[in-house]
């Protein structure tokens, strides 16, 4: 290896990387951004949510739109996933896809992978997806559940939570555990109750889809709806900070300042790898601070003139 290092590497090309990428480049600092190409905002099969789309986008297209706009400006996108960070002289040492290089700073915008319903084979999710029967995201679109029928898949406080959200767009709510019986304090079993939804023990033993309708078999009979919530919690993509031998908060989340800086020096986050609330316009928010912090951080380090 080399090559001079660069200025920044991006692991992670969903919304936060790539909006990462746009001002780092237009900083007209040397970048480049390794994307696996499994961004969660390519579930999205329309958003209403997302400002400046009134009549909505979907999440593949927006994020064609921000690659095309990274790529504008010259960052240099290579696909793949990033195998480690290692510390070095210049910085950082990234490993994989191809050669390894040097980095005098690294963003992290890795993100989080949804747990799954059992039973779901990948035809079945991305069909449902694409109908939406199936959602992960009720602040996104609960909007669009309006008066309709819904089943929340989880128990416990998640399922608590998730369920007495949903309650404020339609009173038809079912609450269903995942694999037995639910595991719910009485305080919530009651709040649920009072607020007329249908607490149902599993196990969920089958999904299947007809119509604009998805089908769940619990409680010893098959119930159809028009949408259904999993509440199964996440894993976050934090898995990098520990190979750099870093702490994580209690949630497995990356640990951030306010300017998106962690407690490795030249290594920052952004997005949903880091606690926060898991929306787009979050990530992109955070994205252009961290950019911003990296910019200036590196002036300190090197002169930035032409």
């Amino acid at each position: 290896m080399t090559e001079q290092p660069i200025d920044c590497a991006i692991v992670g090309g969903g919304p936060a990387g790539l909006t990462a990428a746009i001002y780092l480049a237009r900083f007209r600092l040397r970048i480049r951004l390794i994307d696996g190409g499994d961004s969660r905002a390519a579930w999205i099969p329309i958003s209403h949510n997302h400002a400046g789309f009134p009549d909505g986008i979907s999440g593949i297209d927006l994020l064609a739109r921000m690659r095309d706009q990274a790529v504008r400006y010259g960052v240099h996108i290579v696909p793949g996933t990033c195998e480690a960070l290692e510390r070095s002289e210049d910085g950082f040492l990234v490993r994989g896809p191809g050669e390894p290089f040097a980095a005098r700073t690294v963003l992290l915008a890795t993100g989080v992978v949804n747990h799954r319903p059992s039973g779901i084979d990948d035809a079945f999710h991305s069909a449902a997806l694409e109908r939406g029967l199936l959602r992960y995201c009720p602040i996104c679109d609960g909007y669009e559940v309006t008066d309709r029928d819904v089943a929340v898949i989880g128990t416990g406080t998640r399922g608590f939570k998730e369920a007495m959200f949903l309650r404020a767009y339609t009173p038809s709510i079912a609450l269903i555990a995942p694999e037995g019986p639910h595991a719910l304090e009485d305080a919530a079993r009651t709040e649920l109750s009072d607020a007329g939804v249908a607490i149902v023990d599993g196990p969920v033993e089958g999904y299947r889809m007809a119509g604009d309708r998805i089908a769940a078999q619990a409680g010893g009979r098959e119930r159809w709806f028009d949408s259904l919530y999993p509440a199964l919690g996440s894993r976050i993509r934090s898995d990098l900070m520990l190979s750099l031998g870093a702490s994580l908060g209690e949630d497995g989340c990356v640990v951030v300042d306010r300017h998106q800086r962690t407690e490795i020096d030249g290594l920052y986050a952004a997005g949903d790898v880091v606690q926060g609330l898991d929306q787009i316009s979050h990530a992109m928010g955070e994205a252009g601070v961290a950019a911003t912090t990296i910019r200036n951080d590196l002036a300190q380090r090197f002169p930035l003139r032409r």
